[in-house]
């Protein structure tokens, strides 16, 4: 299974439509793909209300699972919990946060916040997260992403074993902003490889972590 829970659109800082990017990566064999652009509190509704429009419509048409998410980017830690709820509120299935990236100034105590947040499904890129963190993500069931993107993914091999050592689970993710970030599934596992991980570790990576996830997202039949 080809799936991606992390990609841009023009409703942030991509460079593709919401329709188009769900088309293109039905395309290349994508099973899923959710879409996850930027925001903070402001303008927080209208891409959930976007995405899960264009979302919707690909699913009645097309063999792909669309889900429109958001990444909430840069908030202040205490704001996480709030804007988290609301998206999921608004209709996003699925809510990723923008974590600690060593490439980004992302405020320190961003991870921690987001963690301890029953509305965030995905940690994006957490960095240098803590041994503590990592443990809270396990307790708490939210997924730590593997990243495919220049300078989120330099943190991955850490992030990797983090995770291996506390039981929390993870999940690959391009953070595509255009149809050359999307992945393959060579690339996917050379990633995953670069990363540390054994073949056992890859498939639950990107084979029964994905599968859980899915089933745990509210869709109507």
């Amino acid at each position: 299974m080809l799936c991606d829970f992390h990609t841009h659109t023009f409703l942030s800082d991509g460079s593709l439509s919401p329709i188009e990017l769900i088309r293109r990566a039905s395309h290349v064999g994508y099973r899923a793909i959710a879409l996850t652009d930027h925001a903070g509190i402001g303008f927080l509704d209208r891409v959930v209300h976007e995405a899960a429009a264009e979302c919707a419509l690909s699913r009645d048409h097309w063999p792909i699972l669309a889900i429109p998410g958001v990444e909430l980017t840069h908030l202040p830690p205490a704001a996480i919990a709030e804007s988290a709820r609301r998206a999921k509120e608004q209709g996003a299935l699925l809510v990723v946060v923008h974590g600690e990236t060593i490439v980004e100034p992302v405020e320190k105590g961003t991870n921690k916040a987001a963690l301890l947040c029953p509305d965030v499904d995905i940690l994006a890129h957490p960095g240098l997260i803590t041994m503590e963190e990592a443990e809270i993500a396990a307790s708490n069931g939210i997924y730590l992403e593997i990243s495919s993107r220049r300078g989120h993914s330099l943190t991955n091999g850490h992030v990797a074993r983090m995770a291996e050592a506390t039981g929390a689970r993870l999940l690959l993710n391009s953070d595509a902003h255009d149809v050359a970030d999307l992945l393959t599934t060579d690339t996917a596992r050379s990633i995953a490889a670069g990363a540390g991980l054994d073949e056992t570790q890859i498939d639950r990576m990107l084979i029964t972590n994905v599968q859980d996830l899915i089933k745990k997202l509210p869709l109507k039949s």
